[in-house]
């Protein structure tokens, strides 16, 4: 069982960064790909970012690649989202998402557990 807990939401300019921090409980960590997600309002919750157990291979959306970074510490049980040149449309509820397998997945109901999610909010 793994517990996921989000922060560093909040609201930006657009223009600016957040970074996202995601920490997990349990000391199997470090095996699980650990992947970011997204809902807007009355949309369905899509794909932005993925990395596997080591941080060796990572995965972005095609709307984030070139502005978000996905890191992690396994020392610290910690995923991270650094987003920056934030955009209007990047406004949703951000989830991080645990997945036991070792592929580096973009689909959201292959990841087994799900923090509560955290709100970024771009003002224009």
């Amino acid at each position: 069982q793994v517990q996921l807990v989000e922060s560093g939401g909040g609201l930006v300019q657009a223009g600016g960064s957040l970074r996202l921090s995601c920490a997990a409980s349990g000391r199997t960590f470090s095996v699980y790909t650990m992947g970011w997600f997204r809902q807007a309002p009355g949309k369905e919750r899509e794909f932005v970012s993925a990395i596997n157990w080591s941080g060796g291979s990572t995965n972005y959306a095609d709307s984030v690649k070139g502005r978000f970074t996905i890191s992690r510490d396994n020392a610290k049980n910690t995923v991270y989202l650094q987003m920056n040149s934030l955009k209007p449309e990047d406004t949703a509820v951000y989830y991080c998402a645990a997945d036991r397998g070792v592929a580096v997945r973009r689909i959201a109901s292959e990841y087994d557990y799900w923090g509560q999610g955290t709100q970024v909010t771009v003002s224009s």
